[in-house]
């Protein structure tokens, strides 16, 4: 927060409201405010968005609120609050606009780590002690969970992308915190596919430049890597045919999402 408002002050506003809701991190941008001269422009809110009280309306939004796939951490429903609340007819929102995509994808070596995992609990006799009722639900664990990193182009099964358009101008937190990513691909190479790799963009809109900034394996790497969903049970295809399904999101009370994703071949 202290350092967008830093950046919001050079670009020429004469006046930034920096809400921030945990308290020593104000008292260090309040000191590094101080100490560059800047108390007359840069003013510390310690609040939350959703309990803050700033006077007036302002021109526009600027905020980090993305997390991995684009909506992890559900900090976007904050970024919304704040559009709500504070900002003018007309006003712009940095970032703009999000994109989340998908493609499937083969990996054997991430595929069978998973599996390794979940065969530790297949012990039986582990120090006396009988492992194996808990084996199913480590299954489920291990490949219930999204994996995290980065992962290069030459893993993707298709060139097709199917995608999730979030206008962050228009959109309300209801339509965050449920949606559907309905999926088709054509496959370009016969493999096992182990499930499907995701990512993000997202567009700056300002006045006189668009900037975007994209998670793409296609693209250098980013703090938000990429995303690997993964399917219990691999799917055997070959070039030229197709695969359709849907992935459907639910925010939780883990600040994340439970994802299903369903996915068949077709024909």
């Amino acid at each position: 927060t202290g350092l967008l408002a830093f950046f919001s002050a050079q670009q020429g506003a004469t006046k930034v409201y920096a809400v921030e809701q945990a308290s020593k991190m104000a008292a260090l941008a309040r000191i590094l405010i101080e100490g560059n001269n800047m108390q007359d422009t840069i003013e510390i809110v310690e609040s939350s968005v959703e309990d803050s009280n700033i006077p007036g309306k302002v021109d526009i939004i600027v905020s980090e609120p993305l997390g991995f796939l684009l909506v992890h951490e559900r900090m976007l429903e904050s970024y919304i609050h704040a559009r709500d609340m504070y900002l003018k007819p007309g006003g712009l929102m940095m970032p703009s606009t999000g994109q989340i995509l998908c493609a499937p994808f083969t990996d054997e070596t991430l595929y069978n780590e998973q599996v390794a995992k979940a065969q530790y609990w297949t012990q039986g006799a582990f120090y006396g002690i009988d492992l194996t009722p808990l084996a199913e639900k480590a299954t489920e664990e291990y490949f219930g969970q999204a994996v995290v990193g980065y992962f290069g182009p030459e893993i993707l099964l298709s060139a097709d992308r199917s995608t999730h358009d979030v206008d962050f101008r228009t959109c309300s937190v209801a339509q965050l915190q449920t949606f559907d990513i309905p999926l088709k691909f054509t496959i370009n190479k016969t493999a096992i596919m182990h499930g499907l790799g995701c990512w993000f963009d997202v567009d700056f809109l300002g006045t006189q430049a668009h900037v975007t900034l994209t998670t793409s394996p296609e693209s250098a790497g980013t703090h938000w890597y990429q995303c690997r969903l993964l399917l219990r049970e691999p799917i055997a295809v070959n070039a030229t045919q197709t695969i359709s399904g849907n992935l459907h999101f639910i925010a939780n009370s883990k600040i994340s999402y439970t994802i299903t994703m369903d996915l068949e071949l077709d024909g």
